[in-house]
């Protein structure tokens, strides 16, 4: 089952994540990623949090349209957006998009990206993504769809990186390791609409630019 999420970061062009609600069985809002659900005429299923940075024009929304609330105390173990997925996934959910995951709190950014690893781990595969990038894990092997000329970064997220090989991209791996804390995996570059990333060892987090 697939879940959308709203968190309260930066969207942009809502006419560009448009496709990422195809599928969705469930929409939740993260407090304040409420605005980014009304905005793009979308009426979610929950809303969870602490609701200390929705609007009260939201709130009267939200009151409006009858929609279930979660809430928790401001003082809180987790991050409104981390009790979503975890909602998301007592619900049933193993496929979650991210959409407002980054904003200019590079705290909560990096919490959000660094989420993507502890629900892999439970069965929940989370991609977060913007107005022109996705980003995602890659662990074992996994085909990405692509266009030529686009931008794919792959970054370890694990202390180190072994047996990776990669099909279709610019700058090739072979049997390589990368390290947490280099660099040398960004900016590579689709030579068609497909690459395959495969690992022995590890995990990856990719960053597709969508527009190159």
């Amino acid at each position: 089952m697939k879940a959308v999420i709203f968190a309260g970061g930066c969207i942009g062009d809502y006419s560009r994540v448009e496709k990422y609600l195809s599928g969705a069985s469930l929409i939740i809002c993260a407090d304040s990623g409420i605005r980014h659900a009304f905005k793009m005429g979308i009426v979610p299923h929950l809303i969870v949090g602490d609701m200390d940075s929705t609007s009260e024009e939201d709130k009267k929304k939200i009151e409006y349209y009858k929609i279930n609330k979660l809430s928790f105390p401001k003082e809180k173990d987790f991050t409104d957006t981390e009790l979503a997925l975890e909602v998301a996934l007592q619900e049933g959910a193993d496929e979650a998009v991210l959409l407002g995951g980054l904003g200019d709190r590079p705290d909560h950014s990096l919490a959000n990206v660094l989420l993507m690893v502890s629900f892999k781990k439970r069965g929940l595969e989370l991609t977060l993504a913007g107005k022109n990038w996705e980003m995602f894990l890659v662990d074992g092997k996994r085909k990405i769809k692509g266009q030529k000329g686009q931008i794919l970064s792959l970054l370890p997220v694990t202390p180190k990186v072994t047996g990776i090989k990669t099909l279709g991209l610019y700058y090739p791996l072979q049997d390589e390791t990368l390290l947490m804390g280099t660099s040398r995996g960004i900016s590579n570059v689709f030579l068609d609409d497909e690459a395959v990333v495969e690992i022995r060892e590890g995990m990856l987090i990719a960053v597709k630019w969508i527009e190159s």
